[in-house]
Formats: C-alpha cells, structure tokens, sequence
C-alpha cells in the first residue's frame, strides 16, 4: 500500500478513514493490526483487499496493481488470489459445513474434492461437524467454518478480520499455530486485525493505527509489549512515528 488514503462521504459530511498510509507485507509474513475502535483497521483490510477503493495511493497485490481494476479483475483476485475472514461469518443457512467451505473452489468454476474439503475442515478442529448446518453449530464452531472456507482456495494473501473474536482460548492458541503453519510452510501472507494481545504476539510484527495513520510498529511482539502499547494508544495519540 503507497500512500493509501480513502474518505467515506456520509449524508452530511466526509470521513476520512485512512491517511497516507504506505506498508509492505512481504511474503510470507504475518502483520497483526491494532488500534481503538475507529481507526481505520477494516478500511485497510477492506483496501488491501479490493473491496474499497482508495481515494488516493496505490495497493499492488502479487505484483499487480489493483487500484483501478475492474470489479471484473478484483473478483477474480478474490478468489484466486486473497481469501477473507470477516467478523460476521456470512455462512450459507442452507449448507453443511463442508457445502459452505466448498463453495469458493465452485464459485472458481473449479470441483472440489471432498478431501481436500475435509482436510480444510480438520485444519480448524471440525471435522467431526462437516454434515452440520449453520445453526446446528456454535459461534465459534461457525467462524472456523469461516476460516477453514478461506482456506481452501491457499490464497496467497488471507486477510482476516478479529478470526479469534468469538473462539475460546484453547481454539484460538490451535487456530493461531495453525497460521503459524500457513505462513512458514506455505508462505503465505497473513494481514489480522485484532484486539487481542495474546493472538497479535502470535505475529511477526504488529503495527498500530489512530485516526486512519500508522503511528506504532512492534517487531518480533511480545504479549507485555502489545498489551503495553494498546494501553497507550488508547489513552492519547502516540508522538512516535512508525
């Protein structure tokens, strides 16, 4: 992302989500993103993903330029490219768990294999729940049904939004080793916006955001560090710059 801004314009006046943003997510990295509550962390993701357009800068993603693409280009990034982990699961009522997980590989006009489906399922603890439907599963059981879906394409980028929110502590430290896994044996790319320490220090930095500009940056985190950082953030503006 260079020099990525982008304003929302509401009924009565304009917000200005992000300023000036510029990061790189090198491959096979993993970047947690903080920050209080309105300070741009979905906008990023949103931005980094091709769901928002920015208003200004430019978001390469693989090597391609996607800032002005066609929504054509972006939705066939989303499915081949980056994958997404949302705080609300947007799983389908109707469909089974592994149904659910399928459907990115359908929507690709690809065939899934029941395996791999499965194998997906297994990655994130359920695959025990595969023939349950949405509201035979808990909250949390639903967002790894959400997780294992993202993952089933490999996307070489996933973004993800809060994806320990609504899980308990034993699923969330088998979740975060799991993309431990992705991003050191698969090298793929994890951008996660979280409010949790403890699943930021999982990462390998962890950049901070206030009033849409990057402020803060950790390296190699620590659960004190994190926790320590929030704090101040949270209580005024920090005067370091990133």
């Amino acid at each position: 992302m260079r020099g990525v801004s982008h304003t929302y314009d509401t009924r009565h006046h304009a917000v200005t989500a992000l300023r000036d943003v510029s990061i790189e997510f090198p491959t096979g990295s993993w970047t947690a993103v903080m920050g209080p509550s309105g300070s741009g962390k979905s906008t990023l993701l949103h931005c980094a993903g091709g769901l928002e357009r920015p208003t200004a800068g430019r978001v390469i993603v693989a090597g391609d330029d996607i800032t002005h693409a066609s929504d054509r280009e972006l939705t066939e990034l989303r499915r081949t490219t980056i994958g997404f982990v949302f705080q609300n699961f947007n799983l389908i009522g109707s469909l089974t768990a592994e149904q659910n997980v399928a459907m990115p590989l359908r929507l690709a006009g690809r065939r899934p294999s029941r395996s791999d489906v499965r194998s997906a399922l297994d990655r994130v603890g359920l695959a025990a729940r595969a023939r349950h439907r949405p509201r035979e599963l808990s909250g949390g059981q639903q967002q790894r049904v959400a997780i294992a879906r993202a993952l089933i394409t490999q996307p070489a980028v996933l973004l993800a939004d809060e994806p320990t929110g609504a899980l308990d502590s034993t699923t969330s430290r088998a979740l975060l080793t799991t993309m431990r896994t992705m991003v050191e044996e698969q090298r793929q790319t994890l951008v996660m916006v979280t409010h949790d320490p403890m699943a930021a220090a999982a990462a390998d930095d962890v950049v901070f955001l206030s009033d849409g500009r990057l402020v803060d940056r950790l390296v190699a985190p620590t659960v004190t560090d994190v926790a320590d950082r929030l704090a101040r953030l949270e209580a005024g503006p920090l005067a370091t710059a990133v």
